[in-house]
């Protein structure tokens, strides 16, 4: 168990978060990419965060981040993306066409892994463009 802590907190806290391109266009290749990779990892460590794991697909990326209690994950996620889209804007727009600061869609999916075995783990590093299988129906309980 990998456990950090803060004044009066030891934690130990991991997401799996992924979050996509605008209209899940293949925008993540070449400088891009390589640069993206540096600087999630430089936003993260400003928030105390740390990138275990993470993949860049073409179209989406695969984050496994630890993320202390002091900050959400959906502060995290904004925080990065919203940079990340500032920086992709300003350095890359007239080369790409990139219209406005719109890089990344809205939204993003994230699972806990704070109790998770490490062969849960492993499948994110062995898989990266298989999503985690959501359900696709809800059962309601009538007798509470």
């Amino acid at each position: 168990m990998d456990e950090r802590s803060q004044s009066h907190a030891t934690w130990d806290c991991k997401y799996h978060v992924v979050f996509s391109s605008k209209y899940r266009t293949k925008r993540l290749y070449g400088d891009v990419r390589r640069e993206l990779g540096d600087l999630l990892h430089r936003l993260a460590l400003q928030k105390d965060c740390r990138i275990e794991e993470g993949h860049l697909m073409p179209d989406h990326v695969h984050m496994l981040i630890s993320i202390p209690p002091k900050y959400s994950v959906s502060h995290i996620v904004g925080f990065l993306k919203g940079k990340t889209a500032l920086y992709v804007a300003n350095k890359y727009a007239r080369k790409r066409r990139y219209k406005g600061y719109h890089f990344w869609a809205r939204g993003y999916f994230v699972s806990a892994m704070m109790s998770r075995s490490s062969d849960d783990i492993s499948v994110i590093k062995k898989r990266p463009t298989k999503l985690p299988t959501l359900p696709t129906s809800l059962t309601v309980a009538t007798n509470l």
